[in-house]
């Protein structure tokens, strides 16, 4: 019999740790997560990671296992996540993997394409053109270069965007084609399923969440964090409109707008790219019932 991972995703807010939790008590397993955020120890209020009591419930793996300072990629985590599984996969043939980064789920699914290494001198060339002219030269040049990848990117993101413009302008190809190589195959079953609530039901979530971020005290850890502003994992939502605020350029109350408002459009790219997914099976998280009943229907 074939092992099973158990892949759960779905938008930011949406319940799936507190089911996760639910999922690995029931089949007495473990979680790996496959957010890109809450591993590293020093995000912990503005990525909503799991809490000190919700992980004594459940085995977690790659949550606060990184600092914002080492290097990390998805490759990486796919390398990582093979290497975990074929240690879990010895005691039990169930494992759940939890999450919402849509490309750390993919690589480990699917794998990852081995990109070329990009040329430091064009690097510096798209970072000076950046710097100059700001984020709207990046959007435009990846329109020009590769305009299926930029109807997908976060195109308030310029690190995901600059590395889609070095890899197309280096190889003179589209980055996105680089990312069609065939699926890996993998030497356990897959199942999916993606988890949703309605709109107003899932909007509602995430402001009151981001409410309770700034109770909690995100601004005292955004403070903390400014000597790290630079890296990638701070050049996020929740983290970038702080840092608005600290800089002066808007008020305490639109940062927080801007949260709940760049957090639900995240949440919606979430669910388009997981929606693309013909293998996914998608419940609303409280049908608990359902979705224990459809997975050992898979297993």
């Amino acid at each position: 019999m074939k092992s099973n991972l158990i892949v759960i995703v779905g938008p930011t807010a949406v319940g799936k740790t507190a089911l996760g939790i639910a999922l690995a008590h029931h089949f007495g397993t473990e979680i790996i997560s496959s957010d890109s955020r809450q591993m590293f120890r020093e995000m912990h209020i503005g990525t909503a990671a799991p809490t000190e009591e919700e992980l004594s419930q459940a085995v977690h793996h790659f949550v606060k296992n990184k600092s914002l300072s080492d290097y990390y990629n998805a490759s990486m985590f796919e390398f990582d996540v093979m290497d975990l599984l074929v240690n879990l996969f010895r005691t039990n043939d169930k494992v759940l993997m939890v999450g919402g980064s849509t490309l750390y789920v993919d690589a480990v699914c699917y794998g990852i394409d081995d990109l070329p290494s990009v040329d430091h001198e064009l690097r510096k060339q798209i970072m000076e053109r950046f710097k100059e002219e700001g984020i709207e030269y990046l959007r435009q040049q990846l329109k020009q270069l590769d305009p299926e990848h930029y109807l997908k990117v976060d195109l308030k993101n310029p690190n995901r965007m600059m590395k889609a413009i070095e890899i197309s302008l280096m190889t003179g190809k589209p980055y996105s084609s680089h990312l069609t190589a065939s699926r890996k195959e993998r030497d356990f079953n897959i199942i999916k399923l993606g988890i949703n609530r309605p709109r107003a039901e899932l909007f509602d979530r995430i402001n009151r969440r981001v409410e309770q971020m700034v109770t909690d005290g995100l601004i005292g850890e955004v403070k903390s964090l400014i000597h790290l502003r630079e890296t990638n994992g701070l050049k996020t939502v929740g983290y970038r409109e702080i840092f608005d605020y600290l800089d002066g350029t808007i008020s305490l109350e639109q940062a927080i707008e801007n949260i709940k408002t760049n957090t639900r459009r995240y949440a919606k790219r979430q669910i388009t790219w997981f929606s693309r997914d013909k293998e996914m099976v998608w419940f609303h998280p409280d049908n608990t019932s359902d979705i224990i009943s459809y997975i050992e229907s898979k297993l």
